[in-house]
């Protein structure tokens, strides 16, 4: 249920509109053993075109999920080296927003991508206001 409920918000939080309960289904299914690394979604979207006439959408999505994931991973720990470095601690809500399905608090995409690259360009290395620390990375200068 909960793997269900985060799946739902991450995809109705990009809306700037409640689009109801009835109106969004979206769950999990049960381990399939011959999909092996592979996951497939079945996505439908109905809505009206022109004229009010009715629209319906229906796509299959696979992906091979160990390679899809890791890159995201990958770029996750990549932010939490760069805080390490830094001096900060606690959640980092940009990325986490980007990165993670249920963060502490949801952005639409477009907001959690800019809050991470604010985030990656005030702490990373290429910040003209930053100086190496004793670890070789960037630190901030107050």
């Amino acid at each position: 249920m909960s793997k269900k409920i985060s799946k739902t918000r991450s995809v109705t939080s990009q809306l700037d509109y409640d689009i109801g309960a009835d109106n969004v289904h979206i769950g999990p299914s049960d381990y399939v053993p011959w999909l092996r690394d592979r996951k497939w979604a079945q996505i439908r979207l109905e809505g009206r075109g022109f004229g009010d006439v009715p629209l319906n959408v229906e796509l299959k999505l696979e992906v091979h999920d160990s390679p899809n994931s890791a890159g995201i991973v990958i770029d996750a720990v990549r932010c939490c080296k760069l805080a390490l470095d830094n001096g900060i601690s606690g959640s980092l809500e940009g990325p986490s927003a980007y990165f993670m399905k249920s963060p502490a608090r949801q952005y639409t995409d477009n907001d959690a991508r800019r809050l991470t690259e604010e985030f990656i360009t005030t702490h990373g290395r290429g910040n003209a206001n930053a100086e190496p620390s004793e670890h070789g990375a960037a630190a901030t200068q107050d």
